[in-house]
């Protein structure tokens, strides 16, 4: 195959793989804040999305690091992508407080 079409196969891996972890990751903090047993959510995603992630690395991988880089590339593009989808975090807002004067 050429070796191209095989780079940019491993970086739609990583785009695919980037997007799984890290949909994951905002799918689990939604879901686990409101859950009355969050610490199961977040250690179970954490299993599942890591377990995910590890085994497509292996798999696109197979012994060519060019792969690997290639598919690394792309899981830390879906991290940007996600991040634009999902939209920003949102700032709490301060109300203006009066400060405390130690003054006499």
């Amino acid at each position: 195959m050429n070796e191209t079409l095989t780079l940019v196969l491993a970086w739609l891996a990583g785009l695919l793989l980037g997007a799984i972890f890290f949909g994951g990751l905002w799918w689990t903090v939604r879901k686990g804040v409101s859950s009355k047993q969050p610490a199961f959510w977040f250690f179970g995603s954490l299993l599942v999305r890591m377990s995910i992630a590890l085994a497509g690395f292996y798999f696109v991988g197979v012994g060519h690091w060019e792969r690997l880089v290639a598919c690394l590339f792309g899981f830390v593009i879906a991290r940007f992508v996600v991040t634009w989808f999902t939209g920003p975090p949102v700032k709490p807002h301060h109300f203006a407080t009066k400060e405390a004067s130690h003054a006499p």
